[in-house]
């Protein structure tokens, strides 16, 4: 046996194992089933919900498998009479401390605290609720808190922690430990949602509009346009049962239009427009000397430089967002196309991510006195809807996505997953200064889930030196490093939420690492087999450069932003 391979038995059965895993890494490795609410590969164990318990031979007493390191030979029970009551009973405690409100809830229809009071028999109303006193945390236009569902497993904080953010902490009230915003100014939430899709309850939820959106659905006088991104194709179908990393673009096209939308475009387009135009940024700092340019499509990342680096705010790209862009090209590029009014136009962007719903709320990207995207649905949201209309992504006939924003090149598409902005602009700068030899269209050095990629990268004839950051936590340490050399890299992106927009913060749960992995590699699928995989070859990029983008201000208004200094946005609590 390898020296650093243990063998355990786990339910009679003898498991060869990498030493230092736990009891409840192996289980999940081999398939064997251990509830584990609070559990989560992604942050380090807590141990407080108790529903993983098993029993170990020789050892007195039950341990928690998500604690608790396989030792060599150990022999491990999961599943005795004695282990079920004592999950029983800590489940009923679960739900003392757990308001249900199962009707509105994003968890409706795929809550494992519901699945295991089934399976378990559990009368989720045998005690009485603990928390009497109570409250609800609005975090500004995106994401909502309850802490009358949560069951104190600190998730969420952990998370939040990791993040770099610190804003969540815990605080003692009525005797118990409870989770509220920090009442530091000098700390804010920047709307990422990794709280949400940690959190095994739906104690954290998007801001819902689905009431707004299916009041929309009622107005005959208005044209409904609904755009997602990248991202969203490969993870919808999850939440139908679908294998991880599952493509379902068309499906998803035909899941929108039975919903009544008028037309569905592809915000993959609006990233091969973000593409060209951050790419240009990139060069022109490069010129002039006045790297780093940090990507701006995340709107956490935005928000995080804005409140707590403001300092570093020159050295974001002033490009906009690609659904920001894609809502502004519908209400003006199209809508002049198609003789329609724009404001007679609502845009609904299904999107990964609950700080997109924040950015949509900025004055600062009006476009003609409309705000370029009316409305965000995250992809839980909209599954939710879908359920609900009894639309099956599975057994639906696919459609294609409409034209001329219905068609991105494999270049936008790979905005979802970290990297992908790095590479779609390097694809298209490296395309527009070279002057001979054979195009590099892929760069792997940017791919992959690390925190910090670094890699050289030569671009007419200059080496550039370029960085991609894979969560807040390691972008502090990146702008740290910084500060102390500020020539450290050229061009550096930065995505909020582990693993890109695959891992966002409206994605369905659960998610970990392997998840986003598969998400992110169907991406890459994607683009591989496109015709088109540069972003300023997209025959509507061309078209719109040629025959609409007519001049510098056109292109301005469209296109670019601006940033300032933020102070504090979420309310302080009060006691």
């Amino acid at each position: 046996m390898n020296k650093n391979k243990i063998q355990i038995i786990i339910d009679g059965k003898k498991i060869e194992c990498e030493k230092g895993k736990t009891i409840l890494e192996v289980a999940i490795e081999n398939g064997i089933e251990i509830p584990a609410l609070c559990y989560h590969s992604d942050l380090k164990v807590n141990a407080s919900c108790r529903m993983c318990l098993v029993e170990i031979k020789g050892i007195k007493g039950m341990q928690t498998s998500c604690s608790t390191k396989a030792e060599h030979k150990m022999d491990v029970v999961t599943n005795s009479l004695e282990i079920r009551k004592a999950r029983k009973t800590n489940l009923e405690l679960i739900f003392a401390q757990h308001r249900e409100e199962c009707n509105d809830c994003i968890c409706k229809f795929n809550c494992n605290l519901l699945k295991l009071a089934k399976s378990y028999k559990v009368d989720i109303a045998k005690f009485f609720d603990r928390k009497t006193n109570y409250s609800v945390h609005k975090f500004g236009p995106a994401l909502v808190f309850d802490s009358s569902k949560c069951i104190d497993c600190r998730n969420c904080v952990e998370v939040c922690k990791k993040q770099g953010v610190g804003f969540l902490e815990i605080k003692e009230k009525d005797g118990f430990f409870q989770v509220v915003p920090s009442k530091d100014k000098n700390k804010d939430c920047v709307y990422c949602g990794q709280c949400a899709v940690h959190c095994p309850v739906g104690a954290f939820e998007a801001v819902g509009e689905f009431e707004d959106i299916e009041r929309c659905f009622e107005e005959k006088d208005k044209l409904l346009i609904f755009q997602f991104a990248p991202a969203i194709r490969t993870s919808i179908g999850e939440e139908f049962g679908l294998p991880y990393g599952s493509i379902v673009t068309e499906q998803l096209v035909a899941g929108i239009k039975k919903l009544g939308a008028h037309k569905v475009f592809d915000v993959s387009v609006g990233a091969d427009f973000t593409t060209v135009e951050e790419a240009n940024e990139l060069m022109e700092k490069i010129e002039n000397k006045a790297t780093p340019c940090f990507s701006s499509c995340c709107p956490s990342w935005v928000k995080f430089i804005e409140f707590y680096y403001p300092e570093f705010i020159p050295h974001l790209a002033t490009t906009r967002s690609p659904q920001v862009i894609m809502g502004g090209l519908i209400k003006t590029f199209w809508a002049e196309k198609e003789n329609i009014d724009p404001k007679k136009i609502i845009v609904v962007s299904i999107m990964p991510c609950t700080a997109k719903k924040y950015e949509i709320q900025k004055k600062e990207l009006e476009v003609d006195g409309l705000k370029p995207v009316d409305y965000v649905l995250t992809t839980r949201e909209l599954a939710y809807l879908f359920k609900k209309w009894k639309i099956d992504l599975k057994n639906i006939k696919p459609e294609k996505q409409d034209n001329p924003l219905g068609i991105p090149s494999g270049a936008g598409v790979i905005y979802g997953a970290t990297g992908g902005v790095m590479e779609s602009a390097l694809r298209t700068a490296c395309a527009k200064t070279q002057k001979s030899g054979r195009l590099k269209i892929e760069f792997k050095d940017v791919r992959g889930s690390d925190g910090v990629k670094t890699a050289l990268i030569k671009i007419n004839n200059k080496e550039i030196k370029v960085a991609v950051v894979n969560g807040l936590g390691n972008a502090k340490k990146v702008l740290e490093e910084l500060k102390k050399n500020p020539k450290l890299y050229d061009a550096v992106e930065v995505m909020a939420c582990p693993g890109g927009c695959v891992g966002g913060g409206g994605q369905p749960v659960p998610v970990d690492a392997k998840i986003r992995q598969k998400r992110a590699q169907a991406l890459y699928q994607i683009d591989s087999k496109k015709e088109i995989r540069l972003a300023h070859e997209n025959p509507v990029v061309k078209e719109v450069y040629k025959d609409f983008f007519v001049s510098k201000k056109i292109i301005h208004k469209i296109c670019h932003t601006k940033y300032s200094r933020k102070k504090r946005e979420v309310e302080i609590p009060k006691d």
